[in-house]
């Protein structure tokens, strides 16, 4: 088994070539420095191809990349791509469908016959070559991939992540050829391309109504996903599917109870439908990170791994980067940074922020992310928002949206209902955080927000803390 790090070390028992693509030898991305394509173009350069792409602006994704060799561009013309990519005999395309339909690297190749694959494609072949474990859901899928990961390093599974897990360092966890775990996402309804032998749904709230037009699309959607599974499905109790259901503190097929934090971890039991497994350590904040380890559990369970194993990987998992992660953690300030952008996501920051800190003021930053998600959910992130006890409010991030009329974050300033709350732009999120009297601060959201978060933790300490 290969360990994981920045580096990727070339062996023969990480997956050959996936079938039908042995002619490949170069693969060029368009979106490298997405989570999910950089972990399928990590994983191709494991396997001794050339691999090159494009994206939009640079990042620590992007710089990681190129330590290992992989050509990256940030401007989108045809006379950026390497020479040697522009052999269509010998090169694979693969491209996220956040790219915008006037790309014109894109245009280029699909107009002069390149074989051309969207990302979840290329990952539907990865699992159809090998036995797979996916994780669904529009919450919890990156964490519960995260830690189901962790626990079947103990089986040589090849993990594809959508975050950086803590214990790697990495969103691509290496191992053999046999067993594959991958995110299964909704978004662009990717997840109809994967081949699972054992998924679970983790939550199915409306979300990627942009894509979906309504939430009852969104559940036809996931329902045809789980027809996919040749195996054994899994879900979280109270949702609209057939299959193993798993739960806290309720009568479920797999059952977490006796929860009590001790030493700022979990400890708790679990019932699973033909055992008992008691005193399970684990040390995510929040409950809703104890179903994502109750998911994963029951998956490796089903799968075959001991009760005992995962007991010991559970207790040694160290989460995922911007999910809950503790940034400063002092006696005069802490702040923790966390990917959420769903009002769903943004109450379970909410509740486990008030679960550790019962006591203290705290501060949220948010970045909305599309202007359809700020629309289509305007009211609920102003109701959850209003539970903070200080409001500050980045612009919107448009990522591949142009903007709508009247969709804008001084329309959901006035909705929250809370004393302390301003707009903020990024020059003066400093000087405002600074200016707050909360203990604890959250910074939250899926745009260029967590690209900001260490020079805040930086300006911070160096104004008035000494120790993290």
């Amino acid at each position: 088994m290969i360990k994981n790090s920045h580096h990727i070390v070339k062996a023969d028992n990480v997956l050959p070539v996936v079938n039908g693509l042995e002619w490949a030898s170069s693969i060029y991305f368009i979106g490298i420095g997405g989570i999910g394509m950089s972990a399928i173009a990590r994983y191709f350069v494991a396997n001794g191809k050339q691999v090159a792409g494009y994206d939009k602006a640079a990042s620590e994704i992007t710089l990681d990349l190129e330590n290992l060799g992989v050509k990256v561009h940030f401007e989108d013309a045809v006379g950026n791509i390497p020479i040697s990519f522009l052999d269509k005999e010998k090169t694979l395309i693969i491209y996220t469908p956040a790219i915008p339909e006037d790309h014109a690297e894109l245009n280029y190749l699909l107009n002069n016959n390149f074989k051309v694959l969207k990302r979840s494609e290329i990952l539907g072949k990865i699992t159809e070559a090998t036995f797979c474990l996916a994780v669904a859901g529009t919450h919890g899928k990156t964490t519960t991939s995260s830690i189901l990961g962790h626990i079947m390093v103990q089986v040589n599974a090849t993990s594809f992540l959508g975050g950086i897990a803590e214990n790697y360092n990495s969103n691509l966890i290496l191992g053999e050829d046999k067993i594959s775990v991958v995110e299964a996402d909704e978004f662009d309804r990717s997840f109809l391309k994967l081949s699972p032998n054992i998924a679970c749904v983790t939550s199915m709230d409306a979300d990627h109504l942009d894509i979906y037009g309504d939430s009852d699309t969104l559940v036809e959607s996931f329902i045809e996903f789980t027809n996919k599974v040749s195996g054994t499905l899994i879900v979280a109790k109270g949702l609209p599917l057939k299959g193993l259901t798993f739960a806290i503190n309720e009568i479920a097929d797999y059952k977490a109870f006796n929860l009590k934090i001790e030493s700022g971890k979990y400890i708790f039991d679990v019932k699973t439908p033909s055992s008992e497994i008691t005193n399970i350590q684990f040390h995510l904040p929040g409950k809703h990170n104890v179903m994502n380890a109750l998911a994963a559990l029951a998956m490796a369970d089903v799968y075959g791994v001991s009760l005992d194993v995962i007991k010991q990987r559970l207790s040694t998992f160290k989460g995922v980067k911007r999910r809950f992660s503790y940034k400063i953690k002092t006696e005069n300030l802490v702040l923790i940074d966390d990917y959420a952008h769903h009002p769903t996501e943004i109450n379970a920051v909410e509740n486990s922020v008030r679960e550790m800190y019962p006591k203290e003021k705290v501060l949220v930053v948010f970045q909305p992310h599309l202007f359809s998600r700020t629309k289509d959910f305007i009211e609920d992130f102003a109701s959850v928002l209003s539970k903070f006890d200080e409001v500050l409010l980045l612009n919107i991030y448009p990522a591949r949206e142009k903007p709508i009329e009247g969709v804008d974050s001084q329309w959901l300033l006035d909705k929250i209902n809370c004393e302390h709350k301003k707009l903020t732009k990024k020059e003066d999120l400093i000087k405002d955080i600074k200016n707050s009297s909360a203990k604890v601060v959250t910074m939250l959201g899926a745009g260029d927000i967590g690209l900001m978060v260490n020079e805040v933790v930086n300006e911070l300490l160096k104004i008035k803390f000494h120790d993290v």
